[in-house]
């Protein structure tokens, strides 16, 4: 029984990371929408949005450089935002397997 309640905990840390490095994701996208539509860099919800980008997507920021700085923004910004969701999937995905086997699926 000890493993099913290890099972549910490695399940819901999976669930956690997946749903974090998702937001973290969606925060970075809205960003690049408000550079994209050359939002209000002034307003407190476009720089909340740059925070997150600043301190979660920083390592795509300046990687590619279109002549149009706001579509460089914007595809730096996406890249970044993919690869959240794709670190949190593999990480989900491993924690899953990582899962310890019911005693019920050794005898």
């Amino acid at each position: 029984m000890a493993s099913n309640g290890s099972a549910r905990l490695f399940t819901l840390l999976a669930t956690i990371v997946r749903v974090v490095c998702s937001v973290i994701a969606a925060f970075i996208v809205i960003h690049a929408v408000f550079v994209l539509f050359e939002a209000n860099p002034d307003n407190l919800l476009v720089r909340f949005t740059a925070g997150w980008r600043d301190t979660f997507g920083w390592f795509t920021k300046d990687l590619f450089t279109p002549s149009d700085p706001k579509i460089a923004e914007a595809i730096n910004d996406g890249l970044a935002a993919l690869i959240w969701v794709v670190v949190g999937s593999l990480l989900s995905k491993l924690i899953v397997r990582l899962t310890p086997a019911s005693s019920k699926a050794r005898a």
